[in-house]
């Protein structure tokens, strides 16, 4: 049966449609005949009791600068429409937040995708907590003190945004750098927020993989390899992408998180693993999906909406 769907995503024109997920799932459904919508997120409007947005009748093709066709803009109750996915990019800010309170309001009588109350509850970099034996060590503070010791304890470091994206304020500090402190004010005057502190793997020269889980399956990954002038593999920032298997290390991580996924009915997630240990959780708007499949991996675009249409 054919599905109304509306995608709530940062403006389509802005997108690069070889490495684009939120491209690649529009793609297939309109392949499945499914009916598009097309909104960014500033045209939310709650009224009452009715949450809505000016929907834009969208179609897709895979051409590089003639990618879409948007129609007039209609507002729309989107109780009407079957399914919304919650496609835009962080930051994961009080912006970010405000969409998933008005989105929690439609789900699931109009499926949300991912859920909107879990995105909003398992920020990336906080969820990856809960599996602390996965992870490199981490933690999460302001206290400049607290960041010293743990810098005495482990050398070299990595200090990020607790809600940053794509790479952007990633910083490698190594041993003995002098340059803790003046960063640390730099942050200070940019975000009220606590910082993510993690122990620098020096694995992440092979690459920092990506994989992709569907209901908590792995299905897919990638491996995004950094520049040599650079300490960050994000694709955004020029990492990489490169063809990988999954390592029976990174299986056993997927077995031990997938059912947390599913309990928080997170349809799709990417997981970032360096040296067989989780460093995130992503389930604002994942990416990897054209990569995976350029590199002769499975259609991920076709498994998800697979998922999506049996939950439906």
């Amino acid at each position: 049966m054919p599905l109304k769907v509306a995608v709530q995503m940062d403006h389509i024109s802005g997108i690069q449609i070889a490495g684009d997920t939120s491209f690649a799932l529009c793609l297939e459904a309109e392949k499945r005949g499914h009916e598009l919508f097309h909104y960014t997120p500033d045209r939310l409007t709650m009224l009452g009791g009715t949450v809505s947005a000016r929907l834009e009748p969208l179609s897709v093709r895979d051409v590089e600068g003639d990618h879409y066709t948007l129609g007039a803009a209609v507002r729309t109750d989107l109780a009407e429409m079957d399914v919304v996915l919650l496609r835009q990019d962080p930051p994961f800010d009080m912006n970010y937040i405000t969409t998933t309170h008005l989105l929690e309001r439609i789900h699931p009588e109009t499926l949300v995708v991912n859920d909107p109350v879990w995105v909003r509850n398992s920020p990336e970099k906080i969820f990856v907590m809960e599996f602390p034996d996965l992870m490199p060590e981490t933690m999460i503070t302001k206290d400049m003190e607290e960041i010293r010791a743990f810098r005495r304890d482990h050398g070299d470091i990595i200090i990020k945004p607790i809600y940053g994206n794509g790479g952007a304020g990633v910083f490698h500090l190594r041993d003995g750098d002098r340059n803790l402190t003046s960063l640390m004010e730099m942050f200070s005057q940019l975000t009220r927020e606590p910082l993510i502190v993690q122990r620098y793997l020096d694995d992440v020269r092979g690459g920092d993989k990506r994989i992709i889980l569907i209901d908590g399956e792995p299905v897919g990954a990638i491996n995004r390899v950094p520049d040599e002038s650079d300490a960050r593999s994000n694709m955004h920032v020029g990492g990489k992408a490169v063809e990988t298997e999954m390592t029976e290390r990174e299986r056993e991580i997927c077995d031990r998180i997938g059912p947390s996924l599913r309990d928080r009915g997170f349809t799709l997630v990417g997981i970032d693993v360096i040296g067989g240990l989780m460093t995130e959780i992503n389930v604002t708007s994942p990416t990897g999906v054209r990569e995976v499949k350029k590199f002769g991996g499975a259609d991920i675009a076709v498994l998800f909406w697979d998922a999506v249409e049996a939950k439906i």
